[in-house]
């Protein structure tokens, strides 16, 4: 519903994708909350993501066997990806891109 959740660490690893995520929410404005939630409140998320070294951002389709789908997708789009992690995976698209100008 327009913000992100993460774990506040107990069941994630606080690595260097995530906190860059965290980063440019809090850059572009988007809310960003680390706290403690349940898998309930996971079931009833518009979307889904993980975030990892290699994927990047990676949108999440199912959740324990239930489709996790933004309800403005279009109906049969079973992508996983909503405007929350579109916007998200362009973004951090944007950042990887301008650090691995900056290496060279």
């Amino acid at each position: 519903r327009g913000e992100v959740w993460t774990s506040s660490g107990q069941y994630c690893i606080p690595g260097i994708t995530r906190g860059a995520v965290i980063r440019l929410c809090r850059e572009n404005g988007i809310p960003v909350f680390e706290k403690q939630f349940s898998l309930y409140d996971v079931y009833g998320a518009d979307e889904a993501f993980v975030t990892g070294t290699f994927a990047g951002l990676l949108p999440v389709r199912e959740i324990d066997g239930r489709v996790v789908a933004h309800p403005l997708k279009p109906k049969g789009d079973w992508t996983g990806i909503g405007p929350m992690t579109a916007r998200l995976t362009g973004l951090y698209g944007t950042l990887a891109r301008r650090e691995a100008k900056r290496a060279l």
